[in-house]
C-alpha cells in the first residue's frame, strides 16, 4: 500500500479533476465571502436582508457565510473528486490492470482514500489561509483569540465535510460510474439541508459540522460531531470491502 500512495496522490495532482477541485474550494468559497462581506459593508437594508447569518458583517459574518458555503459547495467539490478517484478505473478501463499488481484492491481502495483525505486537509488549511487573508485585506481587525478560533472551527469544517462525503466513495465503487458518485453528491446536499428543516439538526451527521461552524461551536455537541466522523468512517470500510470483493466478471 505504501507504493501506491505516492501513485495515487500523482493521479489526482496531475488531474485537471483536482486542480479544479482545489480552486473551487480555496477560491469559490473565499471569493463567494468576500461578495458577501463587502455587501454587508455597504449597510443597504434590502441586501443585508438577504445576507442572512453574513450580515453581521466582520469576522463573524465572514465565519459564518464561507461555513455555509462550505457545507454545501465544498461537499459538492469533494464528492466529484470521490466520485473520480475510485471510478475513473472503471470509466478508463484501467481496472482490469489493476488486477495484475501485486497490490490488493483493498489495499488500493485504502491508498486512494488516504489520498484523498490528505488532499482534504491540505485544501482545508489553504481556505483558512486565504479567509484569513480576505479578511485583513478588508481592513478588518487584526486576529485575536475569538478569530483564531473562528479560523479553527473553518479548518475542522473542510475536514469533517470531507468525511461526510464518503458515501459517494462507496457508491461510486458499487455502481462502478462517476455519474453514480456525482448523483450521491447532489443527494447527500439534499438530504442535509431536509434533514435540518425536518428537525433533525445536529444529530444528522451531514448537518452537524456546518451546524457547529456557523454556530461558534454551539450547535452542536462533541458527541455530535463524532457521529460525523464514524459516519464516515463506516462507508469509507464499506468502499474498501467492496473493492477487496472487487471481480472482473461484471
Amino acid at each position: 500500500m505504501n507504493a501506491a500512495i505516492p501513485v495515487e496522490l500523482r493521479k489526482l495532482l496531475r488531474s485537471p479533476v483536482g486542480v479544479v477541485a482545489t480552486a473551487a474550494v480555496v477560491l469559490g468559497v473565499t471569493g463567494l465571502s468576500g461578495g458577501m462581506l463587502w455587501a454587508a459593508a455597504s449597510g443597504d437594508p434590502q441586501i443585508l436582508a438577504k445576507l442572512g447569518p453574513g450580515a453581521v458583517g466582520g469576522w463573524e459574518g465572514l465565519f459564518a457565510t464561507a461555513a455555509q458555503i462550505t457545507a454545501a459547495g465544498g461537499l459538492v467539490a469533494y464528492g466529484v473528486v470521490l466520485s473520480w478517484l475510485l471510478a475513473r478505473e472503471f470509466a478508463d478501463g484501467t481496472i482490469t490492470g489493476l488486477f495484475a499488481l501485486p497490490i490488493g484492491r483493498g489495499a488500493l481502495a485504502v491508498a486512494k482514500l488516504a489520498v484523498y483525505i490528505a488532499w482534504s486537509v491540505v485544501v482545508s488549511g489553504l481556505l483558512v489561509v486565504a479567509l484569513a487573508v480576505l479578511g485583513l485585506a478588508s481592513g478588518l481587525e487584526p486576529p485575536g483569540d475569538g478569530i483564531w478560533s473562528g479560523l479553527a472551527r473553518q479548518f475542522v469544517l473542510g475536514i469533517l465535510t470531507a468525511a461526510i462525503a464518503l458515501p459517494v466513495a462507496w457508491v461510486a465503487s458499487l455502481t462502478r460510474s462517476l455519474l453514480g458518485g456525482v448523483a450521491t453528491t447532489i443527494g447527500l446536499v439534499v438530504v442535509a439541508q431536509v434533514g435540518v428543516i425536518a428537525g433533525a439538526e445536529a444529530w444528522l451527521p451531514l448537518a452537524a459540522p456546518a451546524l457547529w461552524a456557523m454556530s461558534a461551536g454551539s450547535a452542536a455537541t462533541p458527541v455530535q460531531l463524532s457521529l460525523s466522523v464514524v459516519f464516515g468512517a463506516c462507508f469509507a470500510a464499506a468502499t474498501t470491502v467492496v473493492w477487496h470483493r472487487l471481480q472482473l466478471d461484471r
